[in-house]
């Protein structure tokens, strides 16, 4: 599957989510998780996902001390899961803040694109994997009785892929 196609389908898998969650490493050494909306309208040729924060929030603090992050999405509905791991940094970028700000911004920061605590975080995507069922909880549940009964594990139960996206370097 060539980088193009596998971008398309992490997009796909992600862009109806409302929240992914991002893993980060906090100053006491403790892995610390943040819901946060994808602002991306799409998954762009560099593999990077865009967020807004409070620079002044722990989670701003933190990572621009270690900006090693995972972004984790999960639609049970649909029995699709992706974890994507890569490098997050702030980046001051007015072309960019102006291009995906939007009303649900302006809720958490009412001072709007000039809001002096508005940051665009970037997360570029150096590593993604991914889970997506392709059949039926209901054919899912007989797989998985058939395999209780015949001690085989369960075969075929979707689509699971590991995939290298880029070095992760940051601008």
């Amino acid at each position: 599957m060539s980088k193009d196609t596998t971008q398309q389908t992490l997009w796909h898998m992600i862009k109806d989510i409302k929240f992914g969650m991002l893993t980060h490493r906090h100053a006491n050494g403790m892995l610390h998780a943040h819901p946060l909306t994808a602002q991306n309208k799409s998954m762009d040729d560099g593999a990077v996902l865009y967020f807004f924060i409070s620079k002044k929030s722990e989670l701003g603090k933190s990572l621009q001390a270690d900006g090693n992050v995972n972004v984790s999405f999960a639609d049970p509905g649909k029995d699709s899961y992706v974890s994507l791991s890569g490098q997050a940094g702030l980046v001051e970028d007015p072309a960019k803040k102006h291009e995906l700000f939007n009303p649900m911004v302006k809720a958490w920061f009412p001072g709007g694109e000039a809001d002096p605590d508005l940051g665009l975080l970037e997360v570029h995507i150096g590593h993604a994997e991914y889970w997506d069922a392709k059949d039926s909880q209901m054919v899912q549940m007989f797989k998985m009785a058939k395999a209780a009964v015949t001690g085989k594990p369960p075969t075929d139960m979707g689509e699971h892929k590991e995939v290298q996206l880029s070095t992760g370097s940051n601008s």
